[in-house]
């Protein structure tokens, strides 16, 4: 039986440069999409032993007919794409009256348009099947709301109202396509360094920070499962319970630690972004900070899907009544 075949966008370095390796390590055959030609020859170089068929592919994913170019040619020479991961993206990071139009607008175009296109060209090749899987990467909600980071979280707000439009069309047509969105907390990549800084400090992950074989340990679960959302790490289930719950409270304690949260010592020092221009250098999956790895045996970091997520969160409310309950009984006593 032949391999299957997956689609990396953002394949040369961070998220998709993990997930990469974890398909490959599942008997995938992969395409790599990306900028930067060396990183993608590189990150392709890694499977040679391992008997993977990899195509690598330099395209911009804000080029909607280029990706659509790309699709038709890993069909071609690599077989029927039954997975397509869309983990490309630019950040900018600054007070929003700091952020001018082509600012918000390439972090928009590659972001969630690129998304967008890529689930496009996706869909055009899996509706001649009837099935396949596509993940779109969002923001756990530890990150969501976050000052200085209103180009970001637009963006990753849009592609999960988008996949919530799209699901019910695939549907419709009975077509066995998975569309699934991976909502990621701080990830140590390159990305964060590659970012237009425009707040005035230097910059570190907000949150727990994870290593990037945990997202591509999500992504994969994503892959092999049959999942409508992934969230990663159990530091969402507080902020999505007090955010949907009390969200005025959620502003208050942002505005009061938000910035603060963003913030490493120290002052920004001038360096070029990967807004408009891939950066140079043999960067990988990994950033310059620590994270939670994945362990290859033991406990493994909590994956959230829909179910296990509303059992948590009823679970809280449910002991958070008894305990009211219960001190409302001990003051009467």
């Amino acid at each position: 039986m032949p391999n299957q075949i997956a689609v990396v966008t953002g394949a040369g370095a961070g998220i998709g440069r993990a997930t990469v390796r974890m398909l490959a390590s599942y008997g995938f055959d992969i395409a790599l999409i990306g900028r930067n030609t060396q990183r993608l020859n590189d990150a392709a170089a890694e499977l040679e032993s391992s008997g993977i068929r990899t195509l690598t592919l330099s395209v911009d994913v804000s080029d909607a007919a280029a990706l659509a170019s790309a699709a038709e040619t890993i069909e071609r020479k690599l077989g029927p794409i039954t997975v397509w991961i869309n983990a490309a993206g630019v950040t900018a990071i600054g007070p929003v009256l700091s952020l001018d139009a082509q600012t918000l607008r390439r972090v928009t175009d590659v972001t969630y348009l690129g998304s967008v296109f890529g689930t496009q060209a996706a869909l055009s090749c899996m509706r001649r099947r009837g099935s396949g899987t596509i993940v779109n990467l969002g923001l756990a909600h530890p990150l969501r709301g976050l000052p200085l980071q209103a180009a970001v979280n637009g963006a990753h707000a849009a592609i999960s109202a988008f996949c919530d439009s799209v699901r019910p069309e695939i549907r419709a047509l009975s077509d066995h396509i998975d569309l699934t969105v991976v909502h990621l907390p701080s990830i140590n990549t390159p990305r964060l360094g590659w970012a237009r800084n425009l707040s005035g400090h230097a910059l570190k992950p907000a949150g727990r920070i994870y290593e990037p074989e945990i997202a591509a340990h999500a992504i994969c679960q994503a892959v092999l499962g049959h999942h409508r959302d992934i969230w990663v790490g159990a530091s969402s289930i507080l902020p999505s319970l007090i955010n949907g719950l009390a969200p005025s409270l959620r502003d208050r304690a942002l505005a009061k630690k938000g910035f603060k949260a963003q913030f490493a010592s120290g002052v920004a020092e001038e360096e070029a972004d990967s807004l408009f221009e891939s950066i140079g250098g043999a960067y990988a999956a990994h950033g310059p900070y620590e994270g939670v790895p994945l362990r290859e045996q033991g406990r493994k970091p909590l994956l959230l899907t829909i179910p296990r997520r509303i059992g948590l969160g009823t679970g809280i409310l449910a002991v958070a009544a008894l305990v009211a309950v219960w001190r409302k009984l001990s003051r009467k006593s």
